[in-house]
């Protein structure tokens, strides 16, 4: 349990560590790079560690050298198989991401999981890998999952039938390694991190998005730099926004236009924000963000928005706690197959509050703003829901508690001393 106590001002500056999205696909993509590439403030979330252990597992030297990260690539197809199953502790990046450059691997290997992440589904990503080839074996479509060695795997045409930057990178990484060309159908927008990263060719039709993948767009080693995480950012921008005579620049933010999301709606809803110094001349945009204390009114979410900010969502929910008018959520089933069912955990924990909340298959809603002077919630174990009710545990007049707090160390293990160098 942490008990975090009520902020009274919110004033500074704040630099966070790099994209969680943007550092784990920096680390694959120069993995499977022959040579050596460098990257810049990568995230130090346990999720990132995790897939750094796994590609030193499969043979890649990673290395940290003057603050930087340096990773030797082993090369097409040319990974070690590993001695142990690959451990993807929480994370479904990890697994759903390293599923699609193992199906393309000459030997077996294992992905395990811990026990959240073993109920999660990878159905999603068995199917397609299964088209192009790959030999897969699994416990009921979950974890763990045996890939088996495939000489032939092929290109394929694949529509997504979930919105899924997971699922995408999965069949780019097995695409990167078949002579002829994927074509991966988008019909609802995701985030773009690893079509950027690697220059893919795409284009527009009457179905939506089409990435284009072959062997002749394998990476070659890099340098990368990882702006800092604009999901990590969210809580205070969430914080300084509710928080009276308050302002806080955040360093160096990812501008990625499939991220956005969270910031637009928040301007929408009446937020006080700006982007300055804004970079564009890199494969991740990136800016600083400049916040200030706003008067927030609830609005509806678009159906179309909630792939780009479906992680925000937690957060957004607390800020919609202080807003005024109802707040609706929608079209959001995906929340239940996260780190937690983010549907009923934020249900639970809102209805601590005193307030009534309807839950539907798909979200939630509530009327109701907040009342009471403190309370008691729990993290369920997701480092999302960990941060979104520490926030709100810190607008409580009397602060609150957040049980089971140690699992932000998932994303952002720095949370809470960041909050103590911003505030007062």
């Amino acid at each position: 349990m942490y008990f975090f106590k009520h902020i009274n001002k919110i004033e500074n500056e704040l630099a966070l560590p790099g994209d969680k999205s943007i550092s784990h696909r920096s680390l694959m993509i120069s993995a499977m790079a022959e040579g050596e590439s460098e990257i810049n403030n990568l995230s130090n979330g346990e999720d990132v560690k995790t897939t750094w252990k796994c590609l030193e597992q499969l043979g890649a030297a990673i290395f940290e050298d003057n603050g930087k990260i340096k990773v030797k690539g082993k090369g097409f197809k040319n990974f070690d198989k590993p001695k142990d199953a690959l451990f993807a502790g929480n994370s479904g990046t990890t697994a759903r991401l390293l599923s699609g450059i193992l199906a393309a691997q000459n030997f077996q290997s294992i992905i395990t999981g811990d026990e959240s992440l073993s109920q999660r589904p990878m159905k999603r990503i068995i199917e397609p890998l299964t088209q192009m080839g790959s030999n897969i074996e699994s416990n009921d479509f979950k974890l763990p999952i045996k890939i088996n060695p495939s000489k032939n795997i092929k290109a394929i045409n694949y529509t997504l039938p979930v919105a899924s930057a997971q699922v995408k990178s999965s069949i780019i990484f097995a695409g990167l390694h078949c002579e002829g060309e994927t074509k991966i159908i988008e019909k609802i927008p995701s985030r773009n991190h690893t079509e950027k990263m690697l220059n893919l060719k795409t284009d527009k039709n009457e179905e939506g998005k089409i990435i284009f993948v072959s062997k002749k767009d394998y990476p070659n080693p890099s340098k990368f730099f990882v702006p800092s995480d604009i999901s990590t950012a969210a809580y205070f921008i969430v914080l300084t926004l509710l928080t009276p005579n308050s302002y806080l620049l955040l360093k160096k933010v990812s501008l990625n236009d499939s991220r956005l999301g969270f910031v637009n709606h928040l301007k929408k809803m009446g937020a006080k924000i700006k982007f300055e110094n804004v970079i564009n001349n890199a494969a991740e945009p990136y800016c600083d963000i400049f916040v200030e204390s706003s008067e927030l009114k609830n609005i509806q979410i678009d159906k179309s928005d909630i792939p780009n900010l479906i992680d925000e969502l937690p957060i957004l929910t607390i800020a919609g706690l202080f807003a005024k008018g109802e707040f609706i959520l929608e079209n959001a089933e995906e929340l239940r197959y996260k780190e937690s069912d983010r549907i009923n955990t934020i249900v639970t924990n809102i209805r601590k509050l005193n307030i009534e909340v309807e839950e539907k298959s798909d979200g939630f809603s509530f009327h109701d703003n907040v009342k009471v002077d403190t309370s008691e919630f729990e993290s369920f174990g997701d480092h999302r829901i960990a941060m979104s009710f520490a926030v709100l545990s810190m607008l409580l007049k009397n602060g609150g508690n957040v049980n089971g707090f140690e699992c932000v160390n998932i994303s952002n293990p720095d949370f809470i001393e960041q909050v103590k160098g911003i505030s007062c």
